[in-house]
């Protein structure tokens, strides 16, 4: 049985661990102006934004209500600092220096609740509400974040330039994340080859929307499922999972597909251009609201295998496929959430994709198989 302090412990080592990490960061002030420790004012600013604080005057406020807990562990010469030190504080402090100290904090807390970053990654970016200047002409500010699934947490986040865009942004976000084992999830602003080879590069797994930024290779994935279905995928190695969400008044049938056929694979890529693409995904949605339906399909890059050619390795071959559909779904919808995963395998083709005019000339050249998932 554990004892009380041995469960104070527990509870004050990310707290250790949140100074620690801090403690390289660099104090803006000079000496004569300290009244209030750094480590004091970081660690409280933190916890108290954890707990739902939205302005300086709340975190004081926080600080004050939680004063003896603080104590426990914080110097706190001077008491609680007021919101104007907390303002002038981080208004001084190097954004780039925080940003490595709050990463690694946050990445030494996952490892010491899971071990490690696992599952899926989902890279996106948002408009910071309220972040707008009209005054001094400034739009808004835009944020790349990655958010982990499993782990339940964002591991990153980096301002866009103002005269840039996301596709700059997310290379320099990957850089700062652990990738090994993950399934890395972006929109089709980062369905971009240098994006593909990062993440390979990583250690980790992608799954890109593909839209028409990439126009040939759109089509011919449209064309692949298109044929796919009016076969019902005859004589193509394919995956298949459906589920049906009911409530407000509405039904929504969603069916998942992924090809990860290596004579479908190689015609889509012919030249090798996308590095570790081994499938290709289709997401179709139905909707049906006051009996009127609709349907969207969206379509998607992937490096993932989910099937293996062993029969014994069935039980690793569904777990793929599951954490397939996963990503899939997260890149879809945005859903944080697992669902039970059904599988349908059919053996590889023993003819070329109807899709290709010259399948001979172009299967001859390429014999190099392709990265397996990990």
């Amino acid at each position: 049985m554990d004892t009380g302090d041995s469960r104070n412990q527990n509870r004050g080592e990310p707290l250790e661990q949140l100074r620690t990490r801090f403690a390289s960061l660099q104090d803006p002030r000079v000496e004569r102006t300290k009244l209030h420790q750094l480590l004091d004012i970081i660690t409280i600013a933190i916890c108290a934004v954890i707990c739902g604080a939205d302005d300086w005057s709340e975190i004081e406020l926080f600080g004050h209500a939680k004063e003896a807990f603080f104590r426990s562990f914080l110097p706190l010469p001077n008491g609680i600092p007021s919101h104007d030190t907390f303002n002038r504080v981080f208004a001084r402090l190097n954004p780039q220096q925080f940003q490595q100290c709050f990463l690694e904090w946050v990445q030494d807390l996952v490892r010491t609740t899971s071990g490690q970053v696992k599952g899926v990654v989902a890279i996106d970016g948002k408009r910071v509400c309220g972040s707008r200047d009209t005054y001094s002409g400034k739009g808004p500010i835009q944020m790349v974040s990655a958010w982990a699934r499993d782990n339940g947490m964002v591991l990153g986040q980096v301002k866009v330039d103002d005269k840039s865009n996301e596709i700059t942004a997310i290379p320099t976000l990957l850089q700062l994340l652990d990738l090994e084992g993950c399934i890395v999830t972006i929109d089709a602003m980062g369905c971009q080859k240098e994006i593909a080879e990062a993440i390979v590069e990583g250690g980790g797994d992608y799954v890109l929307a593909l839209k028409g930024n990439h126009s040939v290779l759109h089509q011919d994935v449209i064309t692949t499922f298109s044929e796919g279905l009016d076969t019902h995928f005859k004589g193509i190695r394919h995956h298949a999972h459906e589920t049906v969400e009911k409530g407000h008044g509405r039904i929504e049938r969603r069916r998942y597909y992924l090809v990860d056929d290596p004579l479908y694979m190689r015609y889509l890529d012919q030249q090798e251009k996308w590095p570790g693409l081994c499938s290709v995904g289709m997401v179709e949605a139905e909707r049906e609201v006051d009996g009127v339906v609709s349907k969207e399909r969206r379509y998607y890059l992937c490096s993932i295998v989910a099937a293996l050619q062993s029969e014994s390795s069935r039980r690793q071959r569904e777990d793929t496929w599951g954490t397939a559909h996963g990503a899939l779904k997260t890149a879809c919808t945005g859903c944080w959430m697992w669902h039970s995963v059904r599988t349908t395998i059919v053996p590889a083709p023993t003819t070329h994709p109807t899709t290709s005019p010259s399948c001979d000339t172009w299967l001859s050249t390429y014999s190099k198989p392709r990265r397996a998932s990990r």
